[in-house]
């Protein structure tokens, strides 16, 4: 009897223990699938040092990492970031900054106003005479009254500094990190940097002492680097990928565990022509191919109808400051092209070569309408499609193209937006746009404290780059973000994906 009750213990404890070690297994499971998630993105980082960075690329996973004195919201708008409030003068020239308390570096290091002054000096150069960035060449000084103030002075007033202040070009970072900015970066955002493994993937880790209570959900965010849309969207259906943009054609073959969610980018979608190249350097050969160019088409065969076509470098996500009647500027008219080009001394049209990068279908497909498109007025196109980094170096660095695709991502302000135009920026004009006019007023906007005035000012210079023809405008695009099982998605008028607040349904 006693033989059997101890049989009979032990059996309870072997059913027990399988029962319990299957539990643990699925349960970690679960937790391991809710608290850890990988995030299709086109192509790499190109830097990641937050003040060297320029792909828009870059902003949708670093963003998560880093953070600036303000940051941006989802109406478009912006809020007080690692500053906790702020203050403008009456004549606009002086900014002070009070820094929240319990701000940390992902060192675990107190964020302190001495580190906000590094920050900006290393932007601006002011230990180099290199500046980083051309966004903060107004800063005149920067005063640390004591460790939780700053003060900005500026040489003129700025109507996008706030704006400016939001971004990665902006991100406030420790000096002690110095030597590994780009290797080992720091910030102060929900995620710290894990590491970086150059065409495979992006690891962050929840940040557990960030300073906004019950943020993140996640312990981990996998940013996995897919060029290729279909390996993407398998990957996704097999839950290997969590989070992917979806091509419309194939949603519907996602099932119930699935959301989608269609986010408008704000961005301008163009056929970028280099204005200081022939032909190219004549604006009725400009003209001519926004003639030649049928932008429905281009949106039907790319985005399958997920996108509105636009007039000029402004979406319509930009509200008052958006210039609707442009977008019927150039009708498709062949006729009308093959005059121009008639007119400008090519009759019999030309050859020329279209660049693209290879991190993005939507490019190459783009690339084969337009070609066809050229050739109907006597403009034979050679496609040449290249690595995302070779195209940031050749093409938006060093200018070297005739023809390229590309979408000149959303910004918080229209200054950022108009001013890729101006000549006087010269590292981010990639179109080589030259027009005396259109600087004077991207200069007077910057400065005018009326936003009705700047209203008026943005618009003629969208008519500007309409009339002289600096780019094909073509469309501003839908995102369809494909969610397995997840919620919390926030949508921005910019390339950010925040992963803060995402959590299981």
């Amino acid at each position: 009897m006693q033989r059997k009750n101890v049989m009979l213990l032990i059996g309870i404890l072997l059913f027990c223990f399988m029962i319990s070690g299957c539990s643990s297994k699925e349960s970690g499971g679960d937790a391991s699938k809710k608290k850890e998630i990988t995030v299709r993105i086109n192509s790499d980082p190109d830097f990641l040092d937050p003040h060297k960075a320029e792909a828009s690329i870059t902003d949708r996973m670093m963003l998560n990492v880093f953070e600036g004195l303000m940051n941006p919201t989802t109406e478009g708008g912006v809020e007080p970031g690692i500053a906790e409030k702020y203050e403008v003068s009456d004549d606009g020239l002086i900014y002070t900054f009070t820094l929240r308390d319990g701000v940390k570096f992902h060192n675990n290091e107190p964020v302190t106003a001495e580190d906000v002054v590094y920050s900006f000096n290393r932007i601006t150069g002011k230990e180099t005479g290199e500046p980083l960035s051309e966004d903060f060449t107004d800063i005149k000084k920067v005063d640390t009254p004591d460790d939780k103030t700053v003060v900005i002075k500026l040489k003129q007033p700025n109507s996008s500094f706030l704006n400016k202040l939001t971004g990665k070009n902006a991100a406030i970072i420790p000096k002690a990190n110095e030597e590994h900015h780009n290797d080992s970066p720091i910030g102060t955002g929900p995620f710290k940097f894990v590491e970086y493994n150059p065409e495979n993937n992006l690891v962050l880790e929840k940040f557990d002492d960030y300073w906004k209570d019950g943020i993140p959900y996640l312990d981990k965010v996998t940013f996995a680097f897919q060029v290729d849309d279909s390996s993407a969207f398998l990957n996704l259906q097999s839950g290997q990928i969590d989070i992917s943009d979806v091509p419309e054609h194939k949603t519907a073959e996602l099932g119930d565990d699935y959301s989608i969610i269609e986010q408008n980018n704000n961005s301008v979608f163009l056929l970028g022509l280099n204005n200081a190249e022939k032909p190219f350097n004549d604006v009725k050969v400009r003209q001519a191919l926004n003639y030649a160019i049928d932008k429905d088409q281009i949106i039907e065969a790319t985005f399958s109808g997920h996108a509105t076509k636009v007039g000029s470098n402004m979406s319509p996500a930009m509200g008052a400051y958006y210039k609707e009647d442009l977008v019927d500027y150039y009708d498709y008219d062949v006729d009308k092209a093959k005059k121009l080009l008639a007119e400008a001394g090519y009759p019999d049209g030309f050859s020329t070569t279209l660049t693209v990068s290879s991190h993005n279908d939507v490019y190459s497909e783009s690339a084969q309408v337009v070609a066809e498109q050229l050739k109907k007025i006597g403009i034979n196109v050679e496609i040449k499609v290249v690595e995302w980094a070779t195209w940031l170096e050749n093409v938006y660095t060093d200018k070297q193209y005739d023809m390229t695709l590309i979408d000149f991502t959303g910004k918080l302000d229209p200054y950022e937006i108009l001013g890729r135009y101006s000549s006087k920026l010269s590292s981010r004009n990639l179109t080589n746009f030259d027009n005396p006019e259109y600087d004077q007023l991207m200069d007077d906007a910057l400065v005018e404290p009326s936003e009705e005035k700047r209203i008026d000012m943005y618009k003629q210079a969208q008519e500007i780059l309409t009339e002289q023809a600096a780019a094909v405008f073509i469309c501003d695009y839908q995102t369809l973000w494909g969610l397995h099982n997840l919620e919390g998605f926030k949508k921005y008028p910019i390339f950010y994906l925040d992963m803060s607040e995402i959590k299981p349904k």
